[in-house]
């Protein structure tokens, strides 16, 4: 029985050692740091050295409702409006100073107050850049002021396109229109850059898009949700990588990518640029302050001749981290939702409890059904386990009676133990089996429920009304305790009074621990224990009438 407590023990422990090695390894994962080398693509004889970038705070100025705006000084406000996005742009750069995901509020019972993903505000920055950097004269950059011929746009009713037109005109003669594309019913915004050479002279520039982002919280420790914050790139070279923001001042990257993406990537959402196919990208990263950081991508040089044209393409992907939408945007960027080590088990999951989810519209309901199938996978073995343990309740009082026998001789008591055991051919560690096969499908769950933006602010019934968030009112918790509790008074009790209190408080240290778990993982918690103890109990019945005299 020292045994079977040790291997219950151990179960217990295993899963605070693997969230917390999860959590642990998420912290830790980025690029190995190396010092950053001169970007340059082969065969070029001269380098551009890095885009400029905007060191200093930029004025923040509250508009009406809340949201916070930084307008360059010397910059105009452009605001668009899309039937998922609300984007306000700042003429200096043609780039956009805030984008709201109207789809998605920031707390259940504001709808009028949609999350802010990119946004110029200091404590949480987050801006997409992007522009030429040219070998000489001016060049439209993301300081370049631009021009446009009107200040609101709103995607036409009955329509699915809008476009935006940023316009510069350089010193030289180089002229830009900088043209952004909305489509209804997507996060995408396509970029154009559309270049004249009105010069006399070749005009050289190379095309880069970046990020200046502040560190938007560190992540929590064991006992509540933890998710990566900071950067991810993905090509078919390298495969998907993080980058942590400690770690942008002296990261290396690849030489080349020959396609990809890179992004900034949080909990739930994603902002992201892509270019188009073929655009080798050079990854660049840089610490501008102390929680401000730069992380972008350069691409080939551009020459233009008198009077040649040109043209640059690339996407800006603002928007949640759904499966579905991710994986039609652009090859790899369903990676960004991650789910850890146990990414083989998390997917299947997310992909069976997404299939139940279309069938009865509730994410609680789909979490109950994939409990029942996945124990249902699990049903024999489970069996087995329960038979093990039932007759191992057969042999207490002949297990108490040994006790009373060795006394304090542990060497015969074991050794005695060990013989009835064989005897009667139980396993006394048979019944730990199945919870250490669930302990996996447990973990990769935990990663579904809490990476899933499907199930952000997703209700099931009565006060669970965000079944990512813990259940606050702790109901499940307490369920799962008391379901633990009863499952205990179904399995043999050890035979030494210490384990026995040791064995009697793991029903309330995992009521406490899982206090702070998002409900969705407590219910299938829950469920689980009690279509364990409907099974144990019958063959614990089943076991001992089978035992008693006919």
């Amino acid at each position: 029985m020292k045994d079977t407590l040790r291997i219950v023990l151990f179960i217990a422990l295993s899963l605070v050692v693997m969230l917390g090695w999860e959590t642990w390894m998420r912290q830790q994962t980025s690029v190995a740091p190396t010092p950053t080398a001169q970007v340059g693509t082969q065969g070029e004889t001269a380098a551009i050295d890095l885009p400029p970038v905007i060191r200093e705070t930029p004025a923040t100025v509250t508009e009406p409702g809340g949201a916070i705006l930084a307008p360059s000084p010397e910059g105009q406000k452009v605001i668009v409006e899309t039937d998922l996005l609300r984007v306000v742009f700042d003429t200096v750069g043609g780039d956009p100073r805030e984008v709201f995901l109207k789809a998605y509020p920031v707390a259940i019972g504001q709808p009028d107050n949609p999350y802010h993903s990119v946004t110029a505000e200091e404590a949480r920055l987050l801006l997409p850049q992007s522009g030429f950097r040219g070998d000489s004269g001016d060049s439209p950059d993301h300081r370049a002021l631009y021009q446009v011929e009107q200040t609101e746009y709103r995607l036409p009713t009955g329509e699915d396109q809008l476009a935006v037109v940023f316009s510069w005109r350089g010193d030289s003669g180089l002229e830009v229109d900088k043209i952004y594309r909305f489509t209804r019913g997507k996060y995408q915004i396509a970029l154009s850059y559309e270049l004249r050479n009105g010069g006399q002279t070749l005009w050289r520039g190379r095309p880069y898009s970046q990020f200046q982002a502040t560190h938007r919280g560190a992540s929590p420790g064991i006992f509540q949700p933890a998710s990566f914050n900071g950067g991810a790139y993905f090509s078919p070279e390298t495969k998907f990588k993080k980058i942590k923001f400690e770690d942008m001042a002296s990261a290396s990257f690849p030489e080349r990518m020959s396609s990809g993406w890179f992004s900034l990537i949080e909990h739930y959402f994603l902002v992201g640029w892509i270019p188009s196919v073929g655009s080798d990208i050079k990854l660049y990263s840089r610490e501008l302050s102390e929680n401000r950081h730069l992380f972008g991508g350069y691409h080939p040089i551009l020459e233009l001749a008198a009077g040649e044209i040109g043209q640059f393409h690339s996407v800006l992907y603002v928007g949640p981290k759904a499966n579905a939408i991710l994986k039609e945007t652009a090859p790899g960027l369903a990676l960004a939702v991650d789910y850890g080590m146990l990414t083989f088990l998390s997917q299947p999951l997310f992909k069976l409890l997404n299939w139940i989810h279309k069938l009865v519209g509730n994410w609680g309901w789909s979490i109950i059904l994939v409990t029942m199938l996945i124990k249902l996978v699990f049903f024999r073995l489970s069996a087995t386990s329960y038979r093990s343990m039932a007759n191992m309740r057969k042999l207490q009082p002949r297990l108490v009676a040994l006790r009373e026998r060795y006394g304090d001789d542990k060497q015969k008591l074991n050794q005695a133990m060990m013989e009835m055991y064989k005897t009667e051919k139980v396993n006394p560690l048979g019944g730990c089996l199945p919870v250490l096969v669930q302990i996996p499908v447990f973990i990769a769950l935990y990663w579904v429920l809490l990476e899933s933006v499907e199930l952000r602010q997703a209700p099931f019934m009565f006060w669970l009304k965000d079944l990512s968030i813990a259940d606050p009112f702790f109901v499940l918790p307490l369920l799962m305790g008391v379901s633990m509790f009863v499952q205990q008074r179904l399995n043999p009790a050890p035979v030494d009074p210490m384990q026995q209190k040791v064995m009697s408080v793991l029903p309330f240290v995992f009521t406490v621990f899982f206090a702070f778990f998002p409900a969705g993982l407590v219910l299938y918690w829950v469920v689980n224990n009690v279509l364990s103890i409907a099974q144990q109990w019958y063959i614990t019945k089943k076991v001992e009438s089978s035992s008693r005299p006919g």
